[in-house]
């Protein structure tokens, strides 16, 4: 995704300002229609929420003079707006905030015609494995990004990649998706990588399938999460995706090509005393020519590189379903990175989510310790302990 210009970002900001201000004054005079929802005719309407997390950090070693770090940080503060022209034809504008910039999130052209078959078009998330799907409000574990990711994970506005290759797991292009009773697909053909090595402009393919062994996930088109806290029953499903681009990875001089597997589980089950065990886990293998991390290019000529070897992780989490005001929900998760070339990193996370309207409110408290990260490739073996806050309406 380019950073818009500076007469974007103004007109933008202008834009999400007002938005903030007269969406609630609209919604308020149209006491009819859903809170949050604007009731344009019959069949068209538009739709307003927003997403907040928010966390308190201690890392070891993080200080200036190498002691304990501190640090509060706005993991991420989104607006979302959504609508429909019709029953069929639809739309999605979602932002994000990076560097205390307001930025394009998702920007998407909808066209559903029907459980089997629906096209979007736009600036999405790509199809990926089960984390990348769920983005970060979705997940079990409050630290999921912890393992190397696609392509379209690598770059955020700004940061100065010459090989952009979209950001936050979204990029522009088309996606078909739909479902035959238990059985979801979605595949998509993107920019990926533009510039850099990709000198021939070859596509970003991108493809997910999953199939429910039990009661059938229910997420907005192809997205995923890693808990229903229950409220769907048994789950268990298994998912397969792929990502593959020539010349996705090296430079101009010298480019390579990337693809990648993944193979992820999806496991919930809720117990005679209503208490859900939830079990969650991948594999992932990824085939890169160039190997390395974006943000530290170029390493030895390479503009966009990407790992190559294999990743793992497992998760496991209890929740102990109460009658109180929420739900406490415990849980370990463990990670492994094999680079094909460099050292294996391993990372355990034993964490507390407090669950007080499933994904739209709750806490969390967590203690990781190890050496793995997202490049996938292994960093300081540290032990950092957060406190996060999440919220969506």
């Amino acid at each position: 995704m380019k950073t818009p210009s500076p007469l974007a970002r103004s007109v933008l900001k202008s834009t999400i300002r007002n938005s903030l201000f007269i969406a609630p004054l609209l919604v308020a005079t149209n006491t009819a229609s859903a809170a949050g929802t604007i009731k344009i005719s019959d069949n068209s309407s538009i739709s307003v929420g927003a997403g907040l997390r928010t966390q308190a950090v201690v890392a070891e070693d993080a200080a200036p003079d190498g002691g304990s770090g501190f640090d509060f940080d706005v993991s991420n503060i989104r607006l979302y707006v959504s609508g429909q022209v019709n029953d069929t034809v639809k739309f999605t504008f979602n932002t994000e905030r990076w560097d205390n910039e307001i930025d394009v999130l998702d920007a998407i052209a909808q066209f559903e015609f029907s459980e089997y078959f629906n096209v979007w078009a736009g600036l999405m998330l790509t199809p990926a494995d089960r984390i990348e799907m769920n983005g970060p409000f979705y997940g079990l574990s409050w630290n999921q990004y912890t393992q190397p990711l696609f392509a379209s994970d690598q770059d955020a506005p700004g940061d100065g990649i010459p090989g952009v290759a979209g950001s936050v797991g979204r990029d522009t292009g088309v996606t078909v998706w739909g479902a035959v009773d238990k059985f979801q697909y979605a595949i998509g053909v993107f920019d990926g990588v533009e510039g850099g090595p990709n000198t021939s402009d070859n596509p970003l393919i991108a493809g997910r399938f999953a199939y429910n062994f039990l009661n059938k996930e229910d997420n907005p088109a192809y997205y995923t999460s890693s808990t229903y806290h229950g409220g769907l029953g048994n789950v268990f499903t298994l998912g397969l995706s792929f990502q593959t681009q020539s010349d996705g990875v090296g430079s101009a001089a010298q480019s390579g090509d990337f693809s990648g597997v993944t193979l992820d589980l999806l496991s919930e089950t809720v117990l005679s005393n209503n208490d859900v065990l939830t079990i969650e886990a991948e594999y992932k293998n990824f085939d890169s020519d160039f190997t390395g991390t974006p943000s530290a290019n170029p390493i030895d000529g390479c503009d966009f590189c990407l790992f190559d070897g294999t990743s793992t992780f497992a998760t496991a989490a209890y929740l102990f379903k109460g009658e109180g005001y929420g739900d406490f929900q415990p849980y370990i998760r463990f990670v492994s990175n094999d680079p094909s070339e460099g050292e294996s990193s391993d990372l355990t996370e034993i964490g507390l989510n407090y669950i007080i309207k499933g994904h739209n409110a709750r806490l969390n408290i967590n203690y990781g310790s190890g050496d793995a990260n997202i490049t996938g490739f292994q960093g300081a073996d540290t032990d950092v302990l957060s406190i996060g806050f999440q919220l969506q309406i």
